[in-house]
């Protein structure tokens, strides 16, 4: 099987392609794999390290305003799909798979235009806007959340899929990762907002964790984002709470598989494969979603789970000390609640996401 994917710009849009890539190859040895992406996105760093060869085509998004920077978008993006074609007579692949981002558009589109069977992934809850025009033609669109599905009622076929989780996300065992942070029967709280950290969320943390007292039975893991380390910890000291043996704070978590199995509640942003392993895992959250980010997507992605009772979603411009404490007392002080958002977070999951888009693959291919 030949496979060619295209994704990229951020991370949340390759790691999905390189999880497929990783999974078709090990369920046949003879498959083969080329990505198609650009010399800007992280693509560009992150396929050849994971050792897959990359083509690269010039294209860039197009601005919702009239403007002369669109009329250079729309013309890379007919050179690039030009280009796409000529890399697809090349390549010759079985099945074009995108995974969103600028790029994923001009190859998807190529190979509509040349008869060659296309599924296209949606991270997010609300599609991006590659994801919904390709939709139309693609001869499978995989959801990672049922309430998708709304937003995309002009798609040729939906499949949900889920997203691709880290095989060490669901092999790490609680009982083992607790162990690893020497929990017995405290209730655990992580807190992180990405690996780049987040202000609003380092802020109130800071505030929260000046409440706790070193005999509580609450332990607190606290993520700050390498960038703002530094003046976290200066704050932390300030507030006396570094000295705190109940409170953990780092720049940044390595061995997160372990910290969020070990986690009895977690605070964080939304992000798409966040949010799918926190559902993989049951995991009881308060989230905030980043207002900083296109169509607003993390807050869909936040409400996909609050408004089914498996989260509690806080906007950002009402996250505070008082608004975090009223819901983590909610769910620290209640076992009853925790459970029951635990179950309804677990019914939201799909974690075999990669089986089920490897075997609609092959089907595509085999018609």
């Amino acid at each position: 099987m030949k496979i060619l994917l295209a994704g990229g710009g951020t991370a949340g849009h390759i790691n999905p392609a390189l999880a497929i890539a990783d999974y078709a190859c090990k369920k046949n040895k003879d498959t083969e794999i080329l990505f198609v992406g650009t010399k800007k996105g992280l693509e560009s760093s992150l396929v050849p390290e994971s050792g897959y060869d990359i083509k690269y085509v010039n294209v860039q998004g197009l601005s919702k305003k009239i403007s002369i920077e669109n009329f250079k978008a729309l013309y890379h993006m007919i050179t690039a799909k030009r280009k796409c074609k000529k890399i697809i007579r090349e390549f010759a692949p079985d099945i074009v798979v995108g995974t969103g981002g600028y790029v994923c558009a001009p190859a998807v589109m190529a190979a509509n235009s040349m008869g060659i069977p296309t599924l296209i992934h949606e991270q997010n809850v609300f599609p991006g806007s590659a994801i919904k025009v390709l939709a139309k033609k693609s001869s499978v669109t995989a959801i990672s959340f049922e309430d998708s599905r709304k937003y995309l009622t002009d798609a040729k076929k939906i499949l949900f899929s889920g997203n691709p989780i880290r095989p060490e996300i669901l092999s790490c065992e609680r009982k083992k990762a607790r162990d690893s942070f020497g929990l017995k029967n405290e209730k655990f709280v992580l807190i992180f907002g990405g690996s780049l950290g987040a202000g609003a969320i380092n802020s109130v943390a800071l505030e929260y964790m000046q409440t706790l007292h070193e005999k509580m039975h609450v332990k607190v893991l606290f993520a700050t984002g390498q960038r703002n380390y530094d003046e976290i910890m200066s704050g932390a000291a300030a507030k006396k709470c570094s000295s705190n043996k109940n409170i953990s704070i780092l720049p940044y978590i390595h061995n997160m598989d372990e910290a969020m199995n070990a986690a009895d509640v977690v605070v964080c942003r939304s992000g798409a494969i966040t949010v799918s392993e926190l559902c993989a895992l049951g995991k009881p959250a308060i989230l905030i979603p980043s207002p900083n980010v296109t169509n607003n997507h993390q807050e869909y992605n936040a409400r996909a789970l609050s408004d089914n009772g498996a989260a509690i979603t806080i906007l950002e411009k009402d996250f505070s000390l008082r608004t975090l404490s009223e819901a983590l007392d909610r769910i620290l002080d209640n076992d009853e609640y925790s459970t029951e958002m635990s179950k309804k977070s677990f019914a939201i999951s799909n974690t075999n996401a990669l089986e089920i888009i490897c075997n609609q693959m092959e089907e595509l291919i085999n018609k």
